[in-house]
């Protein structure tokens, strides 16, 4: 899925510090989210679980249109929150970073990508779950959410460019769009992984969706004072 394979050199200084310096904009939102709200260690030990599981999909390559794979995000962030899933998908990079996954300094690009789709997995799911069941939401907001970033890529690398390339922006953009393309297919397959993932911890371990489903719990009933 979106995630920027470039080797550290691709994108110019300027680029790398500005797309970093995006992804620490948006971890501080994670941190101050988190320091908002009260951490479980269950919470804890599922955003572990899913830092673990999403760095080894990561490694695994489909050798089709030159190598994809799955990311899991947005399925990160339906389990972990939006806040944990932030800091997970961070982790992630960093890790992949250190086995050549991508250069160093993709690190900031890719974990603005992959918040991007924490973020917009774990809200599009709490939308569509209060309409429809677990399957077609955990199906449709991971399309979605993937649909964005794979957009979102084309935009980085069309606007950041690529050094020592002798594409021009509109060339760059054309060639980003294949992949982008590419990448739409590949969400369908990751949305219909999460969707079944999805259905079957909710039939299992429905605990574990409270938090994404917690709109979707009955109100107590007005004590008589209230009434």
């Amino acid at each position: 899925m979106a995630h920027v394979h470039l080797e550290d050199g691709a994108l110019a200084p300027e680029w790398v510090l500005l797309w970093s310096a995006v992804a620490g904009a948006m971890v501080a939102l994670a941190l101050f989210m988190l320091n908002r709200t009260t951490i479980t260690t269950r919470k804890l030990a599922i955003s572990a679980m899913c830092t673990s599981v999403g760095f080894a999909v990561f490694m695994v390559s489909i050798p089709v249109f030159g190598g994809v794979h799955l990311n899991l995000t947005p399925l990160i962030g339906i389990l972990a929150g939006p806040a944990l899933g932030s800091l997970s998908v961070l982790a992630i990079n960093v890790f992949s970073a250190a086995v050549g996954h991508g250069g160093w300094g993709m690190i900031g690009v890719n974990t603005v990508v992959n918040i991007t789709e924490v973020f917009l997995g774990y809200y599009a799911y709490r939308l569509l779950r209060s309409k429809a069941d677990r399957f077609l939401s955990g199906l449709v907001g991971t399309v979605c959410a993937l649909g964005v970033s794979a957009v979102l890529v084309v935009l980085i690398v069309t606007v950041s460019g690529i050094q020592d390339s002798a594409a021009t922006q509109e060339q760059t953009f054309d060639n980003m769009a294949f992949i982008a393309v590419v990448n739409l297919v590949v969400a369908v397959i990751e949305g219909l992984v999460t969707a079944y993932v999805i259905t079957f911890i909710g039939r299992v371990r429905p605990d574990l969706l409270a938090d994404a489903e917690r709109a979707l719990r009955p109100k107590p009933a007005p004590t008589p004072a209230e009434a």
